[in-house]
Formats: structure tokens, sequence, C-alpha cells
């Protein structure tokens, strides 16, 4: 998954890619998710620089993240084929819960985990 915007719309961020190919300064990628699906990008490393620190520093890496999961903010507007929901935590709201429980659309592809004392009698 893409965490920055690099160039809007096709590389924004959320956008998920399936990495084809490791260089050492450049990342070769599919995108899997939104307006450029099925094309082939190039993604650079980028220079980042920390804030909350008492000291400056610089390094530079890849703005990508392996997404084996996804936070419900970042699944908003992702359409999944499959989704597990982990309920061991609460929600923000019932409208989290919901936007995770929308994301695909037949039920059977939906896995909600929960505690057994949770759940609805």
């Amino acid at each position: 998954m893409l965490l920055r915007n690099l160039k809007p719309p096709q590389l924004c961020n959320g956008t998920r890619l399936k990495v084809k190919v490791l260089h050492r300064n450049v990342v070769e990628a599919t995108v899997i998710t939104g307006c450029a699906q099925g094309e082939t990008v190039f993604v650079p490393r980028i220079p980042s620089i920390p804030n909350d620190l008492p000291f400056e520093f610089k390094r530079i890496q890849f703005p990508l993240k392996v997404c084996f999961a996804m936070t419900i903010n970042k699944s908003q507007g992702q359409t999944l084929k499959f989704a597990g929901i982990d309920l061991r935590e609460n929600c923000f709201s019932h409208g989290q819960f919901y936007v995770a429980c929308s994301r695909v659309s037949p039920p059977s592809s939906l896995i909600i985990l929960a505690h057994s004392n949770r759940l609805a009698k």
C-alpha cells in the first residue's frame, strides 16, 4: 500500500500495489486499485524528515507498506473480495463498523473476529 500522494490521481495515499521487481532506488509495481488499475508504475525512494524528535535527520525510504491488514479509515473507498474484521478492540463508532462491513458485497466473504462474551444474544 502506498503511504504518500506521489502522482494524483494515479498514485495516491492508500493505493494498493502489487510489487513486480525491487530495484535499489525504485520499486516496479502494478496498480491494483483506483483509476490506474492494471498500469505498471515506478515508486522511487523519497526523503523523510521526522519532526517529532528533538533532533533532525533525514532518511530516504520507499513510501510503501506491506498490506496484509489495513485500518478502517484506509479501507474506505476500497472494494475487497474478502475481508476480516477484528473486533477484539472497540470500534470508534457504529459508522466505522458499517464502513468495515460494507467493503465486501456478499456477506459470505466477510469474517468478524470478536470475543465470545461480546457476541449479541
